[in-house]
């Protein structure tokens, strides 16, 4: 408990004594109402101080200004009747700062889901001076310096281990329990907390554009970021309070006026009571308080299982989620190749695999790397010249003086080269010598063995349809496809053919379900970003999957999509349910208080009572 309930707490306590005291203990009337006075002032001065500022600022029509209109009225209704009973409006402002305690706890709670991340963002990073270790402000640190990881601390910054070897918590980041083994070359993002051995790492960002930091702006800014049911009650509470407070107004005015026009008795104490009664009962605090908590509850659960969901607005496109399109390779597939065959034309495998591997030197795609790794030897760079990448196709070089073409079969044909057409279950990856066809390279990744599993988990969430798309062969995505219990998929896709069959996916769609893409957050970008919710997967360290994605889920693991949908289809249920609640709650305690039915009392729960339990339900979103 922080300080302000504390004193929230102690406040209630002292009003609770003296309503006691006055309750029991016959008082004369002056000392009563003194007394009154002064523990209604206790209880409540904070909510008129805040009324008599929106007064000033202009901003009138709030909770605070309904509940110091009801309870001063009551107060003043009691000394015009010399009736003595102040209770009500004590009591009332008392419930009002319980519902007010508790709510502050339940955002507390539901906070500390999302402020426990700040614990990923460490204080210092260790720099060696002098055959010292000097700890040192991490904005100090420069791409490049070299930092001491120690057992026990956090990694300060992204950087490539340069020597030693450890263990791995990156529970913070992924939401996953189980350790990593890290070694000599290997990437490290800072957040994690190193167990074991020394590491010194090599920094390869900024303090500031570290994943820490990136993870950490993203879930900050989450909150600006409102659904249309947000802005719809924001919009509610601005017409609706000013409505009600000169319905009030109406209430205590027109009947008697009206009683005293046909010559009846007017009562005015009798209507300026129910009128009263009605502002306590008008007060919107469960919708204005527990659809936002709703929200941010959800968000902080689901950062605490590795989901980042950039806002509540994708909260409540993600529940209406029924066509799921994957990226085939990282995302469904580890995305880790390994050459498992190769087949010459008048020439060694030795030779073609060299030729391979060195025109493909400069790129970073997962099969060059593979090629390169399967070749085993240095890559001399003098060698090459005049590399060309062909996005989607492949890579022409000269290497040795001889024009050296590497790639699949758009490439052969756009050479043109005579090739020889080959299904395998694998990548085929032809080469090609001043133009003269000289054998393939068959290529292969293998599915994550958490795929199918998800495929199943979308499919019992009730999501209709779902959707493989790749630049992969015919062969290798029907393969995966059919392994998965994916009917539909499309392939041999450049990234620009992602996003004009994403366009005709989204324009079957119906226009009140959304479509998710799920991609690996690094070559997925543009289709990220087209498609309603954009998923990333894998995605620790990738600025470009954190910058396009609207769903960020921390590691591979493609099962948490349907835990995404599950925690947004939760959120956007009890959103329903208190909104349900509430106004139907309200819409009737007000009829009531109209008609003169319902007391003070009856108003109390219908504000407060009424806030608290929108507030229950609202932390339940927080656990799945």
């Amino acid at each position: 408990m922080n300080k302000k309930q504390k004193k929230i707490l102690i406040r209630i306590l002292i009003t609770v004594f003296l309503s006691a005291m006055l309750l029991l203990v016959p008082f004369s009337n002056l000392i009563n109402g003194i007394l009154s006075v002064i523990t209604y002032f206790i209880i409540g001065y904070d909510v008129l101080r805040k009324a008599f500022r929106g007064i000033l600022n202009r901003r009138i029509f709030d909770e605070n200004f309904l509940m110091a209109v009801a309870t001063l009225g009551a107060i003043f209704l009691a000394i015009y009747t010399k009736s003595g009973d102040y209770f009500e409006a004590i009591a009332v402002m008392l419930f009002y700062q319980i519902g007010e305690l508790f709510q502050s706890y339940a955002v507390g709670k539901s906070r500390k889901s999302i402020t426990s991340l700040m614990d990923i963002r460490p204080d210092y990073a260790n720099i060696e001076k002098n055959g010292t270790l000097v700890s040192v402000d991490p904005d100090e640190i420069s791409v490049g310096d070299v930092i001491i990881v120690q057992p026990g601390e956090r990694v300060a910054i992204d950087g490539i281990v340069i020597e030693g070897k450890s263990t791995l918590n990156t529970s913070a980041l992924t939401g996953e329990s189980m350790p990593r083994d890290i070694t000599v070359g290997e990437k490290i993002f800072s957040g994690c907390i190193n167990m074991t051995g020394v590491l010194k790492v090599r920094t390869t960002k900024e303090f500031g554009q570290s994943t820490a930091s990136k993870i950490l702006e993203l879930v900050e800014e989450s909150g600006s970021r409102k659904s249309v049911t947000e802005n719809f009650i924001s919009k509610f509470a601005k017409y609706y309070t000013p409505i009600v407070c000169y319905s009030a107004l109406a209430l205590a005015l027109l009947p008697p006026v009206f009683n005293m026009l046909i010559g009846n008795t007017a009562s005015f104490s009798v209507w300026v009571y129910r009128a009263l009664t009605f502002l306590v009962i008008s007060c919107p605090c469960a919708l204005v308080i527990s659809i936002p908590l709703t929200f941010f509850a959800g968000i902080g659960g689901a950062s605490r299982d590795g989901i980042l969901i950039k806002g509540s607005n994708f909260i409540e496109a993600l529940s209406k989620t029924k066509s799921v399109v994957f990226d085939k390779t990282g995302t469904l597939t580890k995305g880790v190749f390994e050459v498992r065959e190769i087949k010459t034309n008048n020439i060694s495998k030795e030779l073609l695999l060299e030729y391979a591997a060195h025109a493909e030197c400069s790129s970073s795609h997962p099969i060059s790397k593979s090629i390169i790794k399967a070749y085993e030897k240095d890559i001399d760079r003098k060698r090459v010249q005049n590399i060309e990448e062909i996005s989607g196709q492949g890579v022409v070089a000269i290497i040795d003086g001889k024009k050296i073409s590497v790639g699949n079969d758009k490439l052969m044909k756009k050479q043109p080269i005579d090739y020889s057409e080959c299904e395998h279950d694998g990548t085929v990856i032809h080469v090609a010598i001043d133009g003269a066809y000289s054998g393939y390279i068959v290529i292969s990744d293998v599915e994550k063995p958490t795929s199918k599993t998800a495929i199943e988990d979308l499919k019992a969430c009730g999501i209709d349809n779902i959707v493989m798309l790749t630049g992969d062969s015919k062969a290798v995505a029907e393969k995966v496809a059919s392994n998965l219990g994916i009917k539909e998929c499309s392939y041999e896709l450049l990234p620009t053919d992602k996003v004009t069959e994403l366009e005709k996916l989204i324009s079957k769609n119906d226009k009140k379900t959304t479509l998710a893409f799920v991609g690996d957050g690094i070559n997925d970008a543009p289709v990220l970003a087209r498609a309603d919710v954009g998923i990333a997967m894998g995605a620790i360290g990738s600025d470009a999957a954190i910058e396009a994605a609207d769903v960020v889920l921390m590691d591979d693991n493609p099962e948490r999509i349907a835990k995404a949908i599950k925690i947004s289809r939760k959120c956007m249920r009890i959103v329903r349910q208190n909104i349900v609640f509430a106004l139907g709650i309200k819409f009737a305690c007000l009829l009531l208080g109209a008609l003169g039915i319902s007391n003070m009392w009856f108003a109390i729960f219908a504000d407060v009572g009424v806030m608290i339990i929108a507030v229950i339900n609202a932390i339940r979103a927080l656990k799945i």
